[in-house]
């Protein structure tokens, strides 16, 4: 993403400190081997930075570098892309597309936004159903009820891939109610859930299961009417995929810095393996590919910040091409790194293990390639 000011240029420069110095691979390497996913003082310490209240309208207590939502989101996605130099820990996903959907209806949740920009709380998206792909606006998908009562509601169902769910102290649930989509904030210390850790591939990305057993929340738990949650959760969805690619783009510029310099100093007959013709070919590649998932990322989430009608295909465009070219370009980078490049000690592996994760949430590469046709075909057929 482009810096385009200097107080945002400043605002980058002090999280990329931030992370360098509490954040680094050896602090990620040091989580991993306590089974901690992340510390609560250190979630707090990232949220006086700024990364909570990107999303949030000044008369909720947020604020962005750049002024307003619209240029939160591209605050936001910097900070995405700061996390990936370094695969940092912390809810930064779960935490912002909770806050993106709750703006959209703050009435009755000031106070969760309160807490969540002030980093005292950490809430998660609870929109998964198991065994199930990512389908958030397919109401035949969902199978979590929310059944109409005299004071409010009674939730039942399960969700799963929550992430960080085990830290959160609420969940925003996806779940049906006479017939309609629509959004419950759930405390997650409410008498009838159930919160069961899950691991994933990466070092410190935690998940969990959550069941809903007769939960039983007041009206007020509803995050907007049913009329307005479709587009609450396409704004979701779309914060969500924009977080993930810009991560993804930091990500691959951290390794191809790391693979150029590893060239360089690398000899193979008295010559750096930088001057043989082939591994040129090769990284010349990887840098064509760079720029293109740096070019469809930015592209996206200017079309999120603006709410362009473009923003829904653009997001997948960025997905499908982002999430499909990292891994490959991550396993060519371990290629050339030789036979160090598949060793536990190693960092690569741990940049890896982030983008296969990102790869599979929230829709797959061929799940978007799917979903542009689809819309490409849609604004066809309109023209």
């Amino acid at each position: 993403m482009t810096v385009t000011d200097p107080e945002q240029a400043l605002f980058v420069s002090t999280t990329q400190t931030f992370l360098e110095k509490q954040a680094s691979l050896t602090h990620v390497r040091g989580l991993h081997a306590s089974e901690v996913s992340f510390q609560p003082e250190w979630w707090q310490r990232a949220a006086e930075l700024g990364w909570t209240s990107l999303l949030v309208p000044e008369e909720l207590g947020g604020g962005s570098v750049s002024g307003g939502v619209a240029g939160g989101v591209a605050d936001l996605a910097l900070v995405a892309e700061q996390v990936g130099h370094t695969v940092a820990p912390g809810p930064l996903h779960p935490v912002s597309v909770v806050l993106a959907g709750l703006v959209e209806a703050p009435q009755g949740h000031e106070d969760t936004i309160e807490a969540l920009v002030a980093g005292e709380t950490v809430a998660s998206w609870a929109v998964y159903e198991p065994t199930r792909p990512f389908a958030p606006a397919d109401t035949a998908a969902v199978r979590t009820t929310a059944t109409r009562t005299d004071s409010g509601y009674h939730i039942d169902g399960v969700k799963d891939r929550v992430e960080a769910g085990a830290e959160s102290s609420a969940v925003l649930v996806v779940a049906v109610c006479d017939g309609a989509l629509q959004q419950f904030l759930v405390p997650t210390d409410t008498p009838g859930v159930t919160v069961t850790p899950q691991a994933s591939v990466d070092l410190v990305k935690r998940y969990a299961r959550v069941e809903f057993d007769g939960v039983a929340v007041d009206a007020a738990a509803a995050v907007g009417t049913a009329d307005q949650t479709p587009a609450i959760i396409e704004r979701q969805r779309q914060i969500a995929l924009i977080l993930q690619c810009a991560e993804l783009v930091g990500i691959l510029d951290a390794v191809l810095a790391m693979t150029y310099q590893w060239l360089f100093d690398r000899h193979s007959f008295g010559r750096p393996l930088a001057s043989y013709q082939a591994l040129k070919h090769r990284a010349a590649d990887m840098k064509m590919w760079f720029e293109a998932c740096r070019g469809t990322t930015s592209g996206a989430v200017d079309a999120v910040a603006q709410r362009s009608p473009d923003a829904a295909k653009l997001v997948s465009v960025a997905k499908a091409y982002v999430a499909e070219r990292a891994p490959v370009m991550l396993q060519d980078c371990v290629q050339m790194h030789g036979g160090i490049g598949v060793t536990w000690e190693h960092d690569l592996h741990l940049y890896l293990r982030r983008a296969a994760l990102y790869r599979a949430m929230f829709g797959s590469p061929e799940d978007h390639h799917r979903a542009v046709f689809a819309l490409s075909r849609k604004t066809g057929n309109q023209g």
